[in-house]
């Protein structure tokens, strides 16, 4: 604590915590390689700031002298590296936040892991720092980590960046070994976008430039770290100076007097009388009050969570944006987007997964990797599919459109994480970059003719009954029965099979698990527009993935998808072999077969399911016809 704080302290304590109160608070993290010394410069920092209490300080001397790295000196890497993991192997592996303040600040600090296996969890740190202190070992320089870090803290479009080149003991406070590093780091910066940064030497073990000048770096007169990040500009500052953006988080309605609208102020400011924009709706009205628990406010700015009333009855719902009317959001549902994948399994093109954007909600697909980059050259490398990890620029489709605002404009409106439909798991975070220009100019055109009346001129209720199995369980076989028996009841069928569609519309597919999810999206869009047309259509597909199954079902509305499961045992099925495909698979002739050497996800939870092996054909089309005539659709 400085003179002039101590000096308030004891002459006006309310006054001195009013100034700690309002104090600015920093976002910021620690990345780099193994071993750069993150966890030991975050405890440093600490300990140099006077922040540890005393029964801290004595766990960790107790716990440096069982799990030290450092001799008999304190390690503050356990300070922060609280996984038994981490401490055994001298690493960090989760992200690990650390709150702290000086009299200047208040901090959030994210320790984020080194290795390359957990750049997914460097991401989850990044994603809301206003800086980042880019760790580098004076003894091994610029390294691959370093360099993927970098990458992504220029993707993340964060503005703040510390070179601290750390373990300067090691080379003998070196200024010549400093200014190469700094001109090998500059070199690289320039690549990726990082247009300025400031490098600090630094000892996180000694405590060189953390909190005060090192006498062992006479020639070096920038600010020290702490120093540096105490008069850093941060975001919340720069966020209420653009445009408001107000996504709604729930409808706020107690009784029938009121009516307000809940969410966090995410940029600009807002006051009652202004004149808003709800998107995607379009509509206008104005703030009558910004209401809050202690009261109403005159203003509210980015960072404040609120409740908003209006003077207009307009129809909001969670999701919807609130934007000033001058300069509203924009509204599109396919872009062009860079996407980090964090999953075990790999992103697949055309694969239906849930997008959270804001509090949206909505369906997405992946239209198109169009490049993956190498972050150690910055190569563009083509792929079919994103693996654990992977960084890549895509196109990226939403089943509806949404307000959104480029991501370098605004990280609020402009990120969003991609959750896997079967498990719910986050699996990649994406960054918009532009809507593309076919969400502006293609529209859907109406028809007067819908699917109601061309059903209706059909006598029937249209559907899809979805086959799927091993090959060889019975699937064409089968359909083909229930189409000649609802053909002769008078319904107007279409039978979609496998191999006839691959003559066709997906001869260009191969049988890669891309190439799969690609027939089967294919195929659901064939599917939908003769439901739509009237039709019953019965699709014969090993369809393997319940992931598209999944996003089959859920083209079609409720009743309309019957998943047909042909529960046949693989040895059955194999033994059928009706076109010698099994033979040739396990002679290694024919790769990703399904069953073989390619996974088959059985339903879960299907319409309808028959074992083929116990039940013959003609039995089990009767019994189909019999289930569709209890659900009411023959």
């Amino acid at each position: 604590m400085d003179q002039l704080s101590e000096d308030l302290l004891a002459s006006n304590i309310e006054e001195y915590l009013h100034q700690h109160e309002h104090k600015t608070l920093l976002r910021f993290i620690t990345c780099g390689s193994v071993d750069d010394g993150k966890s030991t410069l975050i405890g440093r920092m600490l300990y140099d700031s006077k922040l540890l209490f005393e029964d801290q300080l004595s766990t960790i001397e107790k716990d440096s002298k069982k799990w030290g790295t450092q001799g008999e000196e304190m390690d503050f890497a356990l300070l922060v590296d609280g996984l038994a993991a981490e401490r055994e192997q001298g690493i960090t592996i989760d992200v690990a936040y650390r709150f702290f303040a000086t009299e200047q600040r208040k901090f959030i600090v994210a320790d984020t892991p080194g290795h390359e296996q957990y750049t997914r969890n460097m991401v989850t740190g990044a994603s809301t720092a206003d800086a980042a202190v880019i760790l580098v070992d004076a003894r091994n320089g610029v390294l691959t980590q370093t360099r993927r870090h970098s990458y992504l803290v220029s993707l993340l479009g964060i503005r703040h960046v510390v070179l601290a080149v750390n373990k300067m003991d090691a080379v003998g406070y070196s200024e010549t070994r400093f200014d190469e590093i700094v001109a090998d780091y500059t070199a690289f910066a320039k690549k990726i976008g990082i247009e300025e940064f400031t490098a600090i030497p630094v000892s996180a073990l000694k405590g060189d430039n953390i909190v005060s000048p090192s006498p062992n770096t006479s020639w070096y007169h920038g600010p020290t770290l702490i120093g540096y990040l105490e008069t850093v500009e941060v975001d919340d500052t720069r966020m209420q100076q653009a445009p408001f953006r107000m996504p709604v988080q729930w409808v706020n309605r107690p009784d029938s007097s009121f009516r307000g609208f809940a969410g966090m102020v995410v940029s600009g400011t807002v006051q009652p009388g202004d004149r808003i924009r709800v998107q995607p709706s379009g509509r206008e009205s104005t703030v009558a009050r910004i209401v809050t628990f202690d009261g109403d406010l005159d203003q509210a700015v980015a960072g404040q969570s609120v409740t908003l009333t209006l003077n207009d009855e307009i129809d909001i719902s969670r999701g919807a944006v609130i934007s000033t009317a001058e300069a509203p959001a924009q509204i599109a549902d396919q872009f062009e987007a860079k996407i980090v994948w964090m999953a075990d399994e790999p992103l697949m093109p055309g694969r239906s997964y849930l997008v959270k954007i804001g509090t949206n909600l909505v369906g997405a697909q992946v239209t198109e990797i169009k490049y993956q980059v190498n972050v150690n050259t910055l190569e563009h490398i083509a792929a079919k599919k994103l693996e654990l990890n992977g960084i890549a620029f895509c196109n990226i489709s939403f089943d509806r459109p949404v307000p959104f605002d480029p991501y370098v404009e605004n990280r609020d409106t402009g990120s969003f994480i991609l959750i896997d439909r079967m498990n719910n798991n986050t699996v990649g975070a994406g960054l918009l970059d532009f809507a593309l220009r076919r969400a502006h100019n293609i529209h859907l055109q109406h028809h007067d003719i819908d699917k109601a009346a061309r059903a209706a001129l059909k006598a029937q209720k249209p559907c899809v009954l979805w086959f799927t199995g091993l090959s060889g369980s019975g699937k064409s076989t089968v359909a083909n029965l229930v189409e000649k028996k609802l053909h002769a009841m008078g319904h107007h069928t279409y039978l979609l099979d496998g191999d006839n569609v691959r003559h066709g519309l997906n001869r260009d597919l191969g049988f890669t698990e891309e190439d799969r999810v690609e027939n089967i999206r294919r195929v659901a869009e064939v599917a939908k527009l003769m439901v739509d047309a009237g039709l019953i259509v019965l699709t014969a597909f090993i369809s393997p993935y319940r992931s598209e199954r999944q996003m089959a079902r859920a083209l079609f509305d409720d009743g309309e998808f019957i998943e047909v499961f042909m529960d046949t045992p693989l040895e059955v099925a194999e033994s059928r072999d009706p076109k010698g495909l099994y033979k040739k698979a396990r002679r290694g002739e024919l790769k990703n077969f399904t069953g073989v050497d390619a996974p088959y996800e059985a339903p879960k939870a299907p319409e309808f399911s028959m074992n083929t092996a116990a039940v013959k054909p003609d039995d089990a089309g009767d019994a189909l016809i019999e289930a569709m005539k209890l659900r009411g659709l023959v």
